[in-house]
């Protein structure tokens, strides 16, 4: 019997291939974010019911939550990730963050990437935003789903 053996980095690789990661600290209610990035910057998050990240810890599971913003006229699309679940860390190396933004599935213009980074740090409840590169990214498979 053959046994196949699933290449997680292989799959890591190409989940983050042309990716953006930004780091968020916000320290609000994940739902009230998600407001503010829609009608103050015009994106349009929404939970999305059918992906989220299953996580067994201390014998107990977390499920963290993802809302989407498709870009109109292109397939990138924009993941928000809140990193907290009743104690625990989707990304625990960046246990300061409070949310996590991927933006994935097709390219995005410097100019594009700036003015999301910039609007975002213009909003009230946001104390920091840094983009978070793949080297500091440890736990890079708690992101892909």
């Amino acid at each position: 019997m053959k046994i196949l053996k699933l290449d997680v980095d292989a799959l890591n690789h190409d989940f983050f291939e042309d990716t953006k990661l930004l780091g968020i600290i916000a320290p609000t209610e994940k739902h009230l974010f998600c407001w503010q990035l829609n009608n103050v910057l015009g994106f349009e998050f929404k939970l999305s019911n059918e992906i989220e990240i299953p996580i067994i810890k201390k014998k107990r599971n977390y499920y963290y939550a993802i809302y989407q913003s498709p870009e109109s006229g292109s397939s990138l699309v924009h993941l928000l990730y809140h990193n907290h679940c009743d104690g625990e860390y989707l990304l625990p190396e960046f246990k300061h963050m409070d949310f996590l933004w991927l933006m994935k599935g097709d390219l995005i213009e410097d100019d594009r990437y700036l003015w999301i980074k910039q609007g975002i740090k213009q909003l009230p409840v946001v104390q920091l935003v840094t983009e978070l590169t793949n080297e500091k990214i440890i736990n890079k498979g708690n992101l892909v789903f």
